[in-house]
């Protein structure tokens, strides 16, 4: 199985990447922010419970996203393989994303970064809010979701680098060149 963990920033381009890398590759795109709303616009328990939590700028315990993508995952037993988009984002995540596809004799083959600096990323989200109208775009809580990246689960990418699975991507520049910089990162592995 192709399994790739997409990570950046929020505004970083990795859902317009992740679009084009699940039509090249034939992958299953699970998105945490994905399934966040998904539970949130049908008011499950867990959506009401995430709902609280995001709409204060703090992140989901790992126990319940650990959970929810487990569970989306096992929907999913003939997929050639899955981009996690918005996952893991802690190294406890990251060790039981490793122990749950070990499970299933699997593992991540590779992990792109999208690497964009801050002043472009509210830039485009200023951008995408007018397009998307989505709440996560407000302008206090997009700062506590940068900050939230740059100061815990940028931590991530070191485990990965260990690993010897984490390629950076510059992702300012054209979508097209940035695609082809993420195929050929994938095509090595």
């Amino acid at each position: 199985m192709l399994n790739i963990v997409l990570f950046g920033p929020p505004g970083a381009g990795k859902g317009t990447q992740a679009a084009k890398l699940i039509e090249k590759y034939q992958l299953v795109h699970i998105s945490t922010g994905d399934l966040f709303r998904m539970h949130i616009k049908e008011q499950t328990e867990l959506g009401k419970r995430v709902k609280d939590l995001l709409d204060n700028g703090i992140l989901v315990p790992d126990s319940v996203t650990i959970d929810m993508l487990e569970e989306e995952v096992q929907k999913n037993p003939d997929a050639k393989g899955i981009i996690f988009d918005g996952f893991p984002r802690t190294v406890p995540q990251a060790e039981a994303l490793d122990a749950f596809l070990a499970s299933k004799n699997s593992d991540i083959k590779a992990v792109l970064q999208l690497d964009v600096d801050e002043a472009e990323l509210k830039r485009r989200i200023a951008e995408r809010k007018k397009v998307s109208g989505r709440a996560d775009d407000d302008e206090d809580k997009l700062v506590k979701r940068i900050d939230e990246y740059f100061n815990k689960t940028v931590h991530v990418l070191p485990y990965y680098k260990a690993q010897g699975k984490l390629t950076v991507v510059n992702g300012i520049g054209q979508i097209e060149d940035i695609f082809n910089n993420l195929c050929s990162a994938i095509d090595t592995e």
